[in-house]
Parts: C-alpha cells; sequence; structure tokens
C-alpha cells in the first residue's frame, strides 16, 4: 500500500498530515509507531488524519509518535488550517476544525494570495480537577525528583497539563524528569509538562515533555496552558 503524506511544522512541532478524506489510513496507531522515530524513519512528533466533518471544514485525529491518541495539538490544527487553504479552501479567511476536544476556528492571515500565518481559537483553559483530569482537590499538586519538589498547577487546554516554574529549565534533565513525572499515577490520562521560567511580563521561556512524544521543540497548547497558569 502507497500512502501519500505531507510533513509540516509549527515552531519546530512537526507532524505527518495524511488526507483521509483522499484515502484512508488503517491503523494508524502502528502507522504513527513505524513512522515518527527519529533517525530510524520519516520522523516526526506524531501523524495527523484531516478527515470530513458534518459541522465544520474539517475533522483532525491527531496519534503521538507513541501510537496513543490525543484530543488536541494547537500547532498541528493550524498546519491543518494551511493545508486546508491549499487543498479546497483557497479563498478562505476563517475555518473551522473539528476535534476531540471540540471545534476549533481558525483566521487565516495571506500576503496577497499566500497564506502567511494561521492562528487559533483554543477555546478557555479548564482548571476543573475532574476536568483535567488530576487526582487533587484543587488542581495544584506535589511533584518530586531527585529530592526536589515542584508545586505543579494542572489545567486543560483540550489535553491535560501540568505547569511547574523553574529558574533554568535549559539545565532540567527533562527525559528523566518526563517519564517519572508523566507517569505519576495522580494523572489517571497521563500529562503534559511544561517547565517554565517567567522572563519579564510578556515573555515566558518553557521546555515541554508531551505525554506519547517525549520532548518537543513547542507545544502550543503547553504554551496557553503556561499563560494561563501564569
Amino acid at each position: 500500500m502507497i500512502l501519500t503524506f505531507t510533513k509540516m511544522h509549527s515552531c519546530g512541532n512537526d507532524y505527518l498530515y495524511f488526507d483521509v478524506r483522499r484515502a484512508p489510513v488503517p491503523a494508524p496507531e502502528s502507522l504513527a509507531r513505524a513512522l515518527c522515530p527519529r533517525r530510524f524513519a520519516v520522523g516526526a512528533d506524531g501523524i495527523v488524519l484531516i478527515g470530513a466533518s458534518d459541522t465544520a471544514d474539517a475533522s483532525m485525529r491527531i496519534f503521538n509518535a507513541d501510537g496513543s491518541e490525543a484530543s488536541m495539538c494547537g500547532n498541528a490544527v493550524r498546519c491543518v488550517g494551511a493545508y486546508l487553504a491549499a487543498h479546497g479552501a483557497e479563498g478562505a479567511d476563517t475555518l473551522t476544525v473539528m476535534t476531540a476536544a471540540g471545534p476549533r476556528r481558525l483566521q487565516l492571515h495571506r500576503s496577497g494570495n499566500a497564506v502567511t500565518r494561521v492562528t487559533a481559537d483554543m477555546g478557555r483553559a479548564e482548571f476543573a480537577p475532574d476536568r483535567i483530569p488530576v487526582r487533587s482537590d484543587d488542581g495544584t499538586l506535589p511533584l518530586s525528583y531527585g529530592g526536589r519538589i515542584w508545586m505543579a498547577t494542572c489545567v486543560s487546554v483540550g489535553n491535560p497539563h501540568a505547569v511547574l516554574f523553574t529558574e533554568q529549565p535549559e539545565t532540567l534533565p527533562l527525559p528523566a524528569l518526563g517519564q517519572q513525572l508523566g507517569s505519576d499515577p495522580r494523572f489517571p490520562c497521563g500529562v503534559n509538562l511544561e517547565f517554565v521560567r517567567i522572563l519579564d511580563r510578556n515573555r515566558l521561556q518553557m521546555r515541554v515533555w508531551e505525554r506519547g512524544s517525549g520532548e518537543t521543540s513547542a507545544c502550543g497548547t503547553g504554551a496557553c496552558a503556561a499563560a494561563a497558569v501564569v
């Protein structure tokens, strides 16, 4: 079987995009595991299926590099907007994409006929513990590693996040932290981890560990989660 895909990235968050309106993709979980390893395959943070929708311009399903399915990805949905603008929605200024976390409205910014930027309405951040979900009375909880304790603030932006503040995120052993803290049983659906430093009132520095993909260059929902917590 020959499968056609488009590789796109937003801020370095890269995915393989399959237009299942044109041809079906069998076993996307296995396909993600086969295609996403760096240096051993195509390499990506995951795969995205662009499909039809009865209530939106298109639908989007996301599979992480380990084959698990995610509900939402801010950078991926922006790339879906760019793809749609080049494949059937050439004159559109706005689009709606249906995700497992609900519809996301996109604004297409153009220079002449070319789409140069896509922005997404990510919706409201959810702090209710049972909606994230996290086993915590107030959505905060201590996370410890190597004798150090962080107080994490948990939030959902279509998927679960734990935001932790630190002065030097670039020095942290993120793979070890992600594997240990991300598997904490208080996160029944797993969690994305954001280690955040506040630079000033307008800028944050962040490293992110995404459940199912590991460390990624960027995370749209993670950036929104960090901003919402700040």
